[in-house]
């Protein structure tokens, strides 16, 4: 869409979703209204239960007027999915099929989560400061095959009982992935970082002739191959070199997790799930549901926020938004407030009212 239009709102679908995830999701939304305000956008919000809700709701994770919905949304900002009471269901019955259900039906072959040094957090992390400081790069992960989609099952009993995964690929969702990844790399430091397993997998040898291909043909981004093994150690060791990051699926959902120690907390990291042949993207921070600091009012809505920043840099083309709400949540982070996670006492909602506060002074200096 053009936000330019003035014929309708702008559509986004809110799924909160389980566990931790209302409480986030609500913090992000409090933001997403502000930022839009303050822009004059047109903004139609429609909320609907998502996985773990939805099944109590509706019976099932994903209802199809649901997926409907966000289907005709321009975005789509998700929560979390899950909680130990329904463990016990399998296959499409379960929370997290929803989340698989609209990544499929949506058409969102690549995921971006930035990962980022944020230096009013350093030394409040894992890693020593200096090895995390000047930190800013991408992780561009394949979203539509591999292992989480591949041919699966378990069979057999007692010592018997066996199970199996299939990691497939074909050179479409490769280059697919990939040249988003180049893409993303020109507008950046043009320089490219592809991860696999190319010395024992045929899937990562293809995924590997596949970028070299491609390489040719953007000749203007610096490559480099590295093993995922490798490269999960070196990410830690030396994430100040790095610019855009491309990985399988599962290798990408793995490494990206791993990264949130140079940010400091999963609660800090955020994710865009995108079609790049068009359509509507989805939003999410990667936390997952967290249960056991569910109602508790100290999660951090951190990862919720930025990627309200990553909608309106990616659905909306408001990059200068996108560049306001980052510059809100650093504001806020420079004033001290710290949810548990990141080793302090805030709540969600002091989190949540410092970026805010941060934001209205960052809208009201535009306007002078």
């Amino acid at each position: 869409m053009s936000i330019q239009n003035p014929a309708r709102p702008i559509r986004i679908v809110v799924l909160p979703g389980d566990g931790i995830g209302p409480e986030v999701i609500a913090s992000a939304v409090s933001v997403l209204r502000q930022a839009a305000s303050a822009r004059r956008l047109d903004v139609l919000l429609t909320e609907r239960p998502i996985a773990g809700a939805a099944i109590e709701a509706e019976g099932r994770p994903l209802p199809e007027p649901t997926l409907q919905l966000c289907r005709e949304s321009d975005a789509v900002l998700f929560g979390a999915a899950g909680a130990p009471r329904w463990d016990h269901l399998r296959g499409d019955a379960r929370p997290g099929a929803a989340i698989h259900g609209l990544r499929q039906r949506l058409g969102l072959s690549v995921n971006l989560r930035p990962v980022r040094a944020f230096p009013a957090l350093a030394g409040s992390g894992p890693l020593r400061p200096e090895v995390t400081r000047g930190s800013d790069f991408i992780v561009v992960r394949e979203l539509s095959a591999g292992a989480y989609y591949g041919a699966h099952g378990r069979s057999g009993e007692g010592d018997a009982e066996r199970a199996h995964d299939t990691i497939t690929y074909s050179r479409r969702q490769i280059e697919r992935a990939v040249s988003f990844a180049f893409s993303l790399a020109r507008a950046r430091r043009r320089h490219l970082t592809s991860v696999d397993k190319a010395n024992a997998l045929w899937t990562g040898r293809l995924w590997r002739d596949v970028t070299s291909e491609l390489a040719a043909a953007n000749p203007d981004i610096s490559l480099d191959h590295q093993l995922v093994d490798s490269f999960a150690l070196r990410m830690l060791q030396q994430p100040s070199r790095l610019d855009v990051v491309v990985a399988e699926n599962l290798f990408g959902d793995i490494l990206s997790d791993e990264a949130a120690a140079i940010s400091g907390s999963l609660g800090m990291m955020a994710s865009a799930s995108l079609n790049p042949d068009g359509g509507p993207a989805l939003y999410e921070p990667i936390h997952g549901t967290a249960p056991d600091i569910a109602g508790r009012g100290i999660a951090n809505p951190i990862g919720a926020i930025l990627s309200v920043a990553l909608l309106f840099e990616h659905s909306l083309r408001l990059p200068e938004v996108a560049a306001e709400i980052r510059g809100a949540v650093d504001a806020a982070l420079d004033a001290g407030v710290r949810t548990p996670d990141l080793g302090g006492t805030s709540t969600t909602e002091e989190i949540t009212g410092a970026v805010l506060r941060a934001l209205a002074g960052a809208a009201a200096g535009a306007g002078a």
